[in-house]
């Protein structure tokens, strides 16, 4: 519901690095503040914060056994029954689904690795204020 339909299956790199890809293709920021060729307006993540760096260490190796050590994108359903388990936010009982939000509208680190994970990748585990979180980018618009 309101995600990109091109952002679900397929093979390809999983394993994403907060706030860059392993491959090169994220560009860094232009002095607009937008991140060049990866869609500024709008994003919409799933995703799975916790309190504690093992709990989503744990998260995390239940998506690398099942998808990211081999080469894979975590299926949007899968990340969603592993967000429901795991995630301490609000969202987890929707599958870590943040809906659309504009830049601006997260702080700091949930927003850069928001606007920069690459569409259908799958971040590190990372640190907010709010805690440790991973997101899977399911979309973004301008």
């Amino acid at each position: 519901m309101g995600k990109d339909p091109k952002s679900s299956g397929g093979k390809g790199k999983g394993k994403q690095a907060a706030g860059g890809s392993d491959d090169g293709a994220s560009k860094g920021k232009g002095k607009s503040g937008k991140a060049d060729g990866l869609g500024t307006c709008a994003a919409a993540p799933m995703h799975i914060l916790c309190e504690k760096q093992g709990k989503i260490n744990e998260a995390y190796k239940k998506l690398e056994d099942g998808w990211l050590s081999n080469g894979d994108k975590v299926p949007p359903a899968e990340f969603a029954k592993i967000a429901s388990g795991y995630s301490e936010c609000p969202s987890g009982k929707k599958g870590g689904d943040l809906g659309w939000f504009p830049r601006g509208k997260m702080a700091g680190p949930f927003q850069e690795v928001a606007f920069n994970t690459p569409v259908g990748v799958t971040s590190a585990p990372f640190k907010s204020t709010h805690g440790y979180h991973i997101i899977l980018s399911e979309g973004r618009k301008n």
